[in-house]
This record gives C-alpha cells, structure tokens and sequence, in this order.
C-alpha cells in the first residue's frame, strides 16, 4: 500500500511541477527569441558543460540529426563551439560560448523569476516546508541515481 501512495504521490507532483515548469518555460521563450528546446538545451549546456553530441541527444531525447539542426543555428548565432574530438573524430563536442553563457544566465534568472513569483503568495511557514521537503526529496533521488549508475 506505502508503494503505491509514493507511486502516485511522485505521479501527481511530477504533473504538477511539469505544469509550472511548462508555464515558465512559455514566458522564458517569448523574451529569447528561441524555441523552448533549443534554449532548454543551452541551458543544460551551460550547467553541465562541454559534451558529446550523443550524449546531449540521448538526454534530451531527439535524433543526433535533429539535434544537429539545432546546434548549427546556435552555432550560426555565436551562441555555442563546436570542437571535433582529436582522439576520435567521429565525436563531435559542444560548449557554450561566452555569448551563448549570457543567454544561459539570462534565460536562468527569468525562470527564477517565475518561480517567485508562481510562488509568492506561500507563506513563510509553507515555503519552509516546501524548502525542506525538496532538499530531501533532492537529496534521496542524487542516491536513486547513483544507485543506478553503478548497477
């Protein structure tokens, strides 16, 4: 019974914050300019730093190929560097450039913004709450991943 109450607990607030994280995503997109993919994906660059081409496809979950159309307009635009890998040519790795950076921080702090203001009305007590329990639930599923990572 316990097993199935997380289930559905984890179910319902990955739908819920998936609503919001929709909503921000909206309002970010109008002021960049970009398309939402393309600015998710500069700005999981940016945090995570230079990677493979394969490795940005399978966790962004597109094609190689449709994932290259999109980095040729970044590119284009001065907002990422492409490096072919010298060990082995067939990699292809991508990083931000310092104007790709600036988009990543800006589009970052107008997604904070929206958090604040989505939750501006939770009163100091509720928003302690809230701050706990996503520390934690943060903390158990960096031990979920972990886990299986080395399974």
């Amino acid at each position: 019974m316990a097993r199935k109450e997380f289930v559905r607990l984890m179910e319902e607030n990955i739908w819920t914050l998936d609503k919001i994280a929709d909503k921000l995503r909206l309002e970010r997109v109008d002021t960049t300019g970009y398309p939402r993919q393309m600015m998710s994906i500069l700005v999981r660059l940016h945090n995570g730093g230079r990677a493979r081409l394969k490795d940005i496809a399978r966790r962004e979950h597109v094609s190689a190929p449709n994932l290259c159309a999109a980095f040729r307009k970044l590119e284009a635009d001065g907002l990422v560097i492409r490096t072919i890998d010298e060990e082995d040519r067939r990699n292809t790795w991508y990083c931000v450039s310092p104007a790709g950076a600036e988009l990543a921080r800006s589009a970052m702090d107008m997604f904070r913004t929206g958090i604040e203001r989505v939750f501006s009305s939770l009163s100091r007590e509720d928003e302690a709450h809230l701050t706990d329990a996503l520390r934690t639930m943060r903390d158990i599923i960096k031990k979920v991943e972990l886990n299986n990572e080395q399974n």
